[in-house]
Protein backbone atom coordinates (compact mmCIF):
# COMPACT_ATOMS: atom_id res chain seq x y z
CA UNK A 1 0.00 0.00 0.00
CA UNK A 2 1.31 3.46 -0.96
CA UNK A 3 0.58 5.85 1.86
CA UNK A 4 1.78 8.98 0.12
CA UNK A 5 1.08 9.14 -3.61
CA UNK A 6 3.16 12.33 -3.97
CA UNK A 7 6.20 10.49 -2.64
CA UNK A 8 5.75 7.81 -5.30
CA UNK A 9 5.73 10.33 -8.14
CA UNK A 10 8.96 11.78 -6.78
CA UNK A 11 10.76 8.48 -7.46
CA UNK A 12 11.07 8.26 -11.23
CA UNK A 13 11.64 4.93 -12.95
CA UNK A 14 15.14 4.93 -14.43
CA UNK A 15 15.15 3.44 -17.91
CA UNK A 16 17.28 3.55 -21.06
CA UNK A 17 15.53 4.71 -24.22
CA UNK A 18 16.47 3.44 -27.66
CA UNK A 19 16.00 6.62 -29.68
CA UNK A 20 17.95 5.56 -32.77
CA UNK A 21 16.01 6.65 -35.85
CA UNK A 22 13.17 8.03 -33.75
CA UNK A 23 11.89 11.60 -33.71
CA UNK A 24 12.86 13.76 -30.73
CA UNK A 25 11.67 17.37 -30.46
CA UNK A 26 13.58 19.96 -28.47
CA UNK A 27 11.86 23.30 -27.96
CA UNK A 28 14.46 25.93 -27.16
CA UNK A 29 17.87 26.53 -28.66
CA UNK A 30 19.82 28.22 -25.87
CA UNK A 31 22.61 26.98 -23.65
CA UNK A 32 20.44 24.34 -21.96
CA UNK A 33 19.58 22.79 -25.31
CA UNK A 34 23.19 23.09 -26.38
CA UNK A 35 24.20 20.86 -23.46
CA UNK A 36 21.48 18.28 -24.05
CA UNK A 37 21.71 17.94 -27.83
CA UNK A 38 25.06 16.15 -28.23
CA UNK A 39 23.91 13.05 -26.32
CA UNK A 40 20.67 12.92 -28.29
CA UNK A 41 22.62 13.16 -31.53
CA UNK A 42 25.07 10.47 -30.46
CA UNK A 43 22.13 8.18 -29.62
CA UNK A 44 21.09 8.28 -33.28
CA UNK A 45 17.84 10.16 -32.66
CA UNK A 46 16.26 12.26 -35.39
CA UNK A 47 16.43 15.55 -33.52
CA UNK A 48 14.26 18.51 -34.46
CA UNK A 49 14.80 21.85 -32.68
CA UNK A 50 12.23 24.64 -32.56
CA UNK A 51 13.43 27.95 -31.18
CA UNK A 52 13.25 31.69 -31.75
CA UNK A 53 17.01 32.08 -31.44
CA UNK A 54 19.70 29.41 -31.48
CA UNK A 55 23.21 29.60 -30.09
CA UNK A 56 26.03 29.42 -32.64
CA UNK A 57 26.78 25.86 -31.47
CA UNK A 58 23.20 24.74 -32.12
CA UNK A 59 23.25 26.41 -35.52
CA UNK A 60 26.48 24.57 -36.30
CA UNK A 61 24.86 21.23 -35.43
CA UNK A 62 22.11 22.05 -37.91
CA UNK A 63 24.55 23.14 -40.61
CA UNK A 64 26.42 19.85 -40.24
CA UNK A 65 23.18 17.91 -40.68
CA UNK A 66 23.15 16.58 -37.12
CA UNK A 67 19.65 17.96 -36.49
CA UNK A 68 16.91 20.00 -38.15
CA UNK A 69 16.21 23.52 -36.97
CA UNK A 70 13.21 25.86 -37.21
CA UNK A 71 13.59 29.45 -36.03
CA UNK A 72 10.10 30.33 -34.82
CA UNK A 73 7.81 30.26 -31.79
CA UNK A 74 6.47 27.01 -30.41
CA UNK A 75 2.97 26.08 -31.56
CA UNK A 76 0.61 23.48 -30.13
CA UNK A 77 1.06 20.26 -32.10
CA UNK A 78 4.78 20.73 -32.66
CA UNK A 79 5.77 17.64 -30.70
CA UNK A 80 3.24 15.41 -32.40
CA UNK A 81 4.77 12.15 -33.59
CA UNK A 82 7.77 12.46 -31.28
CA UNK A 83 8.92 9.66 -29.03
CA UNK A 84 10.55 12.06 -26.61
CA UNK A 85 10.57 15.82 -26.05
CA UNK A 86 12.48 18.43 -24.09
CA UNK A 87 11.02 21.79 -23.08
CA UNK A 88 13.94 24.14 -22.49
CA UNK A 89 12.80 27.61 -23.46
CA UNK A 90 13.39 30.57 -21.16
CA UNK A 91 9.62 31.08 -20.70
CA UNK A 92 7.89 29.10 -17.96
CA UNK A 93 4.46 29.40 -19.63
CA UNK A 94 5.77 27.96 -22.89
CA UNK A 95 7.47 25.08 -21.12
CA UNK A 96 4.23 24.38 -19.25
CA UNK A 97 2.29 24.32 -22.52
CA UNK A 98 4.80 21.89 -24.08
CA UNK A 99 4.49 19.52 -21.12
CA UNK A 100 0.70 19.76 -21.33
CA UNK A 101 0.77 18.80 -25.01
CA UNK A 102 3.10 15.93 -24.20
CA UNK A 103 0.69 14.69 -21.51
CA UNK A 104 -2.21 14.70 -23.97
CA UNK A 105 -0.13 12.92 -26.61
CA UNK A 106 1.44 10.45 -24.17
CA UNK A 107 4.94 11.59 -25.02
CA UNK A 108 7.53 11.60 -22.28
CA UNK A 109 8.79 15.16 -21.84
CA UNK A 110 11.59 16.72 -19.83
CA UNK A 111 10.95 20.19 -18.45
CA UNK A 112 14.36 21.77 -18.00
CA UNK A 113 13.37 24.70 -15.79
CA UNK A 114 11.21 22.75 -13.28
CA UNK A 115 12.27 19.12 -13.52
CA UNK A 116 9.50 17.72 -11.30
CA UNK A 117 6.78 19.17 -13.51
CA UNK A 118 7.87 17.12 -16.50
CA UNK A 119 7.01 13.49 -17.19
CA UNK A 120 10.67 12.51 -17.56
CA UNK A 121 13.92 13.54 -15.87
CA UNK A 122 17.33 13.61 -17.47
CA UNK A 123 19.91 11.85 -15.30
CA UNK A 124 23.50 12.93 -14.89
CA UNK A 125 25.05 10.37 -17.19
CA UNK A 126 28.42 9.11 -18.36
CA UNK A 127 29.78 6.38 -20.58
CA UNK A 128 32.47 4.14 -19.15
CA UNK A 129 34.02 1.28 -21.09
CA UNK A 130 30.73 0.01 -22.51
CA UNK A 131 28.66 1.00 -19.48
CA UNK A 132 26.16 3.84 -19.39
CA UNK A 133 25.81 5.30 -15.91
CA UNK A 134 22.89 7.46 -14.82
CA UNK A 135 22.20 9.22 -11.51
CA UNK A 136 18.97 10.94 -10.45
CA UNK A 137 18.72 13.10 -7.34
CA UNK A 138 15.17 14.43 -7.38
CA UNK A 139 16.05 17.38 -9.58
CA UNK A 140 19.17 18.34 -7.60
CA UNK A 141 21.40 18.48 -10.65
CA UNK A 142 24.60 19.40 -8.84
CA UNK A 143 24.20 16.48 -6.47
CA UNK A 144 23.54 13.97 -9.24
CA UNK A 145 26.49 15.32 -11.26
CA UNK A 146 28.79 15.09 -8.22
CA UNK A 147 27.82 11.47 -7.58
CA UNK A 148 28.17 10.62 -11.27
CA UNK A 149 31.66 12.12 -11.34
CA UNK A 150 32.69 10.30 -8.19
CA UNK A 151 31.53 6.93 -9.53
CA UNK A 152 33.36 7.44 -12.82
CA UNK A 153 36.53 8.48 -11.02
CA UNK A 154 36.29 5.43 -8.76
CA UNK A 155 35.94 3.16 -11.78
CA UNK A 156 38.87 4.83 -13.52
CA UNK A 157 41.13 4.52 -10.49
CA UNK A 158 40.11 0.93 -9.73
CA UNK A 159 38.45 1.73 -6.39
CA UNK A 160 35.29 0.28 -7.93
CA UNK A 161 35.78 -2.61 -10.34
CA UNK A 162 33.48 -4.14 -12.91
CA UNK A 163 33.87 -7.80 -11.95
CA UNK A 164 31.63 -8.90 -14.81
CA UNK A 165 33.79 -7.07 -17.33
CA UNK A 166 35.41 -9.28 -19.95
CA UNK A 167 39.15 -9.33 -19.19
CA UNK A 168 41.42 -7.17 -21.31
CA UNK A 169 44.06 -9.00 -23.30
CA UNK A 170 47.34 -8.14 -24.92
CA UNK A 171 49.25 -4.92 -24.33
CA UNK A 172 48.20 -1.29 -24.05
CA UNK A 173 50.76 1.39 -24.88
CA UNK A 174 49.58 4.25 -22.69
CA UNK A 175 50.82 7.82 -22.70
CA UNK A 176 50.90 9.06 -19.12
CA UNK A 177 51.17 12.75 -19.97
CA UNK A 178 53.78 15.33 -18.96
CA UNK A 179 54.04 14.47 -15.27
CA UNK A 180 50.99 15.61 -13.33
CA UNK A 181 48.96 12.40 -12.73
CA UNK A 182 45.72 14.27 -13.41
CA UNK A 183 46.84 14.82 -17.01
CA UNK A 184 46.65 11.18 -18.11
CA UNK A 185 43.70 10.56 -20.44
CA UNK A 186 40.49 9.01 -19.14
CA UNK A 187 41.05 5.94 -21.29
CA UNK A 188 44.64 5.59 -20.13
CA UNK A 189 43.63 5.63 -16.47
CA UNK A 190 40.80 3.19 -17.17
CA UNK A 191 43.12 0.62 -18.77
CA UNK A 192 45.68 1.09 -16.03
CA UNK A 193 43.03 0.04 -13.51
CA UNK A 194 42.66 -3.31 -15.32
CA UNK A 195 46.38 -4.04 -15.61
CA UNK A 196 47.97 -7.24 -14.30
CA UNK A 197 51.44 -6.02 -15.22
CA UNK A 198 52.65 -2.43 -15.65
CA UNK A 199 55.94 -1.75 -17.42
CA UNK A 200 56.87 1.83 -16.61
CA UNK A 201 59.74 4.28 -16.86
CA UNK A 202 60.93 7.30 -14.91
CA UNK A 203 58.95 9.86 -16.93
CA UNK A 204 55.61 8.19 -16.21
CA UNK A 205 53.76 9.83 -13.28
CA UNK A 206 54.81 7.82 -10.18
CA UNK A 207 51.56 8.66 -8.39
CA UNK A 208 49.74 6.49 -10.93
CA UNK A 209 51.89 3.54 -9.92
CA UNK A 210 51.13 4.19 -6.25
CA UNK A 211 47.40 3.79 -7.01
CA UNK A 212 47.82 0.25 -8.34
CA UNK A 213 46.56 -2.71 -6.33
CA UNK A 214 49.01 -5.02 -4.54
CA UNK A 215 48.35 -7.78 -7.08
CA UNK A 216 49.79 -5.71 -9.97
CA UNK A 217 53.34 -6.55 -10.99
CA UNK A 218 55.36 -3.40 -11.73
CA UNK A 219 58.41 -3.69 -13.98
CA UNK A 220 60.79 -0.74 -13.88
CA UNK A 221 62.07 0.03 -17.38
CA UNK A 222 63.64 3.36 -16.48
CA UNK A 223 66.20 4.82 -18.79
CA UNK A 224 68.14 7.18 -16.54
CA UNK A 225 70.57 9.38 -18.54
CA UNK A 226 74.15 8.16 -18.10
CA UNK A 227 72.98 5.59 -15.58
CA UNK A 228 71.21 2.23 -15.38
CA UNK A 229 69.18 1.41 -18.45
CA UNK A 230 66.95 -1.44 -19.56
CA UNK A 231 67.62 -2.26 -23.20
CA UNK A 232 64.72 -1.73 -25.57
CA UNK A 233 64.90 -5.39 -26.60
CA UNK A 234 64.48 -6.40 -22.96
CA UNK A 235 61.46 -4.11 -22.60
CA UNK A 236 59.91 -5.61 -25.72
CA UNK A 237 60.48 -9.11 -24.37
CA UNK A 238 58.94 -8.24 -20.98
CA UNK A 239 55.81 -7.02 -22.77
CA UNK A 240 55.65 -10.13 -24.93
CA UNK A 241 56.26 -12.55 -22.06
CA UNK A 242 53.60 -10.94 -19.88
CA UNK A 243 50.98 -11.00 -22.62
CA UNK A 244 51.77 -14.60 -23.59
CA UNK A 245 51.32 -15.58 -19.94
CA UNK A 246 47.71 -14.43 -20.24
CA UNK A 247 48.22 -11.16 -18.38
CA UNK A 248 46.94 -7.77 -19.43
CA UNK A 249 50.04 -5.59 -19.73
CA UNK A 250 50.12 -1.79 -19.70
CA UNK A 251 53.25 -0.08 -20.98
CA UNK A 252 53.04 3.26 -19.19
CA UNK A 253 55.16 6.02 -20.71
CA UNK A 254 55.62 9.71 -20.08
CA UNK A 255 54.05 12.08 -22.60
CA UNK A 256 52.78 10.39 -25.76
CA UNK A 257 53.97 6.90 -26.80
CA UNK A 258 54.79 8.07 -30.32
CA UNK A 259 56.62 11.32 -29.51
CA UNK A 260 60.22 10.17 -28.97
CA UNK A 261 58.84 7.39 -26.80
CA UNK A 262 59.80 4.37 -28.94
CA UNK A 263 56.17 3.36 -28.91
CA UNK A 264 56.14 2.25 -32.52
CA UNK A 265 59.18 0.02 -31.95
CA UNK A 266 57.24 -1.75 -29.23
CA UNK A 267 54.17 -1.97 -31.45
CA UNK A 268 56.23 -3.63 -34.19
CA UNK A 269 57.72 -6.17 -31.78
CA UNK A 270 54.34 -7.03 -30.28
CA UNK A 271 52.62 -7.29 -33.65
CA UNK A 272 55.35 -9.58 -34.93
CA UNK A 273 54.77 -11.77 -31.86
CA UNK A 274 51.05 -11.91 -32.66
CA UNK A 275 49.97 -9.93 -29.60
CA UNK A 276 47.03 -7.49 -29.82
CA UNK A 277 47.99 -3.91 -29.04
CA UNK A 278 45.95 -0.91 -27.93
CA UNK A 279 47.58 2.50 -28.34
CA UNK A 280 46.36 5.28 -26.06
CA UNK A 281 47.71 8.72 -27.02
CA UNK A 282 48.98 10.93 -24.23
CA UNK A 283 49.40 14.66 -23.71
CA UNK A 284 52.86 15.39 -25.06
CA UNK A 285 55.19 17.50 -22.96
CA UNK A 286 56.22 19.39 -26.10
CA UNK A 287 52.97 21.35 -25.96
CA UNK A 288 51.70 20.94 -22.40
CA UNK A 289 54.83 21.95 -20.52
CA UNK A 290 55.20 25.32 -22.29
CA UNK A 291 51.48 25.79 -21.68
CA UNK A 292 51.96 25.09 -17.96
CA UNK A 293 54.57 27.84 -17.96
CA UNK A 294 52.14 30.27 -19.59
CA UNK A 295 53.62 30.05 -23.09
CA UNK A 296 51.70 28.94 -26.20
CA UNK A 297 53.70 27.20 -28.92
CA UNK A 298 51.63 29.12 -31.51
CA UNK A 299 50.05 32.54 -31.44
CA UNK A 300 48.01 34.33 -34.08
CA UNK A 301 50.05 36.84 -36.02
CA UNK A 302 53.29 35.64 -34.46
CA UNK A 303 53.97 32.08 -35.58
CA UNK A 304 52.33 29.75 -38.08
CA UNK A 305 54.33 26.66 -37.23
CA UNK A 306 56.10 24.87 -34.45
CA UNK A 307 58.63 22.07 -34.73
CA UNK A 308 59.42 19.44 -32.10
CA UNK A 309 63.04 18.31 -32.24
CA UNK A 310 64.92 15.60 -30.40
CA UNK A 311 68.07 16.77 -28.67
CA UNK A 312 69.17 13.22 -27.95
CA UNK A 313 72.28 13.65 -30.11
CA UNK A 314 74.39 16.73 -30.79
CA UNK A 315 74.03 18.64 -34.10
CA UNK A 316 77.42 17.41 -35.33
CA UNK A 317 76.81 13.78 -34.35
CA UNK A 318 76.82 11.34 -37.30
CA UNK A 319 73.48 9.89 -36.12
CA UNK A 320 71.72 13.28 -36.21
CA UNK A 321 68.83 13.38 -38.71
CA UNK A 322 68.01 17.07 -38.21
CA UNK A 323 68.73 19.68 -40.89
CA UNK A 324 69.80 22.38 -38.45
CA UNK A 325 70.45 24.99 -41.14
CA UNK A 326 66.89 24.63 -42.44
CA UNK A 327 65.54 24.65 -38.88
CA UNK A 328 67.39 27.87 -38.09
CA UNK A 329 65.75 29.61 -41.05
CA UNK A 330 62.21 28.90 -39.84
CA UNK A 331 60.37 31.80 -38.22
CA UNK A 332 58.18 29.76 -35.92
CA UNK A 333 58.64 27.99 -32.60
CA UNK A 334 61.21 25.27 -31.96
CA UNK A 335 60.59 22.90 -29.05
CA UNK A 336 63.65 20.90 -28.02
CA UNK A 337 63.26 17.71 -26.01
CA UNK A 338 66.13 15.91 -24.25
CA UNK A 339 68.39 18.84 -25.07
CA UNK A 340 69.43 20.38 -21.75
CA UNK A 341 72.89 18.84 -21.58
CA UNK A 342 73.71 19.92 -25.16
CA UNK A 343 71.96 23.30 -25.13
CA UNK A 344 75.21 25.19 -25.85
CA UNK A 345 75.65 23.29 -29.13
CA UNK A 346 72.01 23.69 -30.15
CA UNK A 347 72.01 27.43 -29.45
CA UNK A 348 75.23 27.88 -31.44
CA UNK A 349 74.05 25.95 -34.49
CA UNK A 350 70.79 27.93 -34.57
CA UNK A 351 72.64 31.26 -34.35
CA UNK A 352 75.14 30.13 -36.98
CA UNK A 353 72.21 29.14 -39.21
CA UNK A 354 70.61 32.58 -39.06
CA UNK A 355 68.48 32.77 -35.91
CA UNK A 356 69.01 36.02 -34.05
CA UNK A 357 71.09 35.68 -30.90
CA UNK A 358 68.40 37.73 -29.14
CA UNK A 359 65.68 35.13 -29.88
CA UNK A 360 63.81 34.44 -26.61
CA UNK A 361 64.29 31.01 -25.01
CA UNK A 362 62.27 29.38 -22.23
CA UNK A 363 63.56 26.36 -20.32
CA UNK A 364 61.07 24.48 -18.10
CA UNK A 365 62.27 21.75 -15.76
CA UNK A 366 59.80 19.18 -14.38
CA UNK A 367 56.87 20.88 -16.07
CA UNK A 368 53.33 20.49 -14.65
CA UNK A 369 54.72 19.27 -11.31
CA UNK A 370 54.85 21.26 -8.07
CA UNK A 371 58.66 21.31 -8.52
CA UNK A 372 58.39 23.06 -11.90
CA UNK A 373 61.21 25.55 -12.53
CA UNK A 374 61.52 28.08 -15.33
CA UNK A 375 64.51 29.90 -16.80
CA UNK A 376 64.12 32.69 -19.35
CA UNK A 377 66.99 33.76 -21.56
CA UNK A 378 67.88 34.19 -25.23
CA UNK A 379 69.92 32.04 -27.60
CA UNK A 380 73.11 33.85 -26.68
CA UNK A 381 72.76 33.46 -22.91
CA UNK A 382 70.67 30.33 -22.42
CA UNK A 383 73.53 27.85 -22.07
CA UNK A 384 75.17 29.84 -19.27
CA UNK A 385 71.84 30.42 -17.49
CA UNK A 386 71.00 26.72 -17.61
CA UNK A 387 74.40 25.99 -16.06
CA UNK A 388 74.09 28.72 -13.44
CA UNK A 389 70.59 27.60 -12.40
CA UNK A 390 71.55 23.93 -12.28
CA UNK A 391 68.77 22.88 -14.65
CA UNK A 392 68.64 19.11 -15.16
CA UNK A 393 66.45 16.72 -17.16
CA UNK A 394 63.58 16.34 -17.65
CA UNK A 395 63.26 19.78 -19.18
CA UNK A 396 61.68 21.34 -22.26
CA UNK A 397 63.34 24.14 -24.22
CA UNK A 398 61.23 26.56 -26.25
CA UNK A 399 62.91 28.80 -28.82
CA UNK A 400 61.07 31.62 -30.57
CA UNK A 401 59.10 34.81 -30.07
CA UNK A 402 56.45 33.04 -27.95
CA UNK A 403 59.13 32.07 -25.44
CA UNK A 404 59.26 35.72 -24.43
CA UNK A 405 55.55 35.88 -23.67
CA UNK A 406 54.33 36.37 -20.14
CA UNK A 407 51.05 37.48 -18.67
CA UNK A 408 52.60 40.76 -17.57
CA UNK A 409 54.22 41.61 -20.91
CA UNK A 410 51.29 40.92 -23.24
Amino acid sequence: MIENEADATDSPYLVGLNLAGRRVVVVGGGTVAQRRLPLLISSGAQVHVITRVATPAVEAMASFGQLTLELRDYRDGDIGGAWYAIACTDEAATNEAIVAEAERSRIFCVRADIARDGTAVTPASADYDGLTLGVLAGGEHRRSAAVRNAVVEALQSGVITDTAHAPHTGVALVGGGPGDPDLITVRGRRLLAYADIVVTDRLAPPELIAELGPHVEVIDASKIPYGRAMAQEAINQALIDGAKAGKFVVRLKGGDPYVFGRGYEELEALTEAGIPVTVVPGITSAISVPSAAGVPVTHRGVTHEFVVVSGHVAPDHPDSLVDWDALAKLKGTIVLLMAVERIEKFAKVLIDGGRAASTPVLVVQEGTLRTQREVRADLETVAQKVKDEGIRPPAIIVVGTVAGFSVNSR
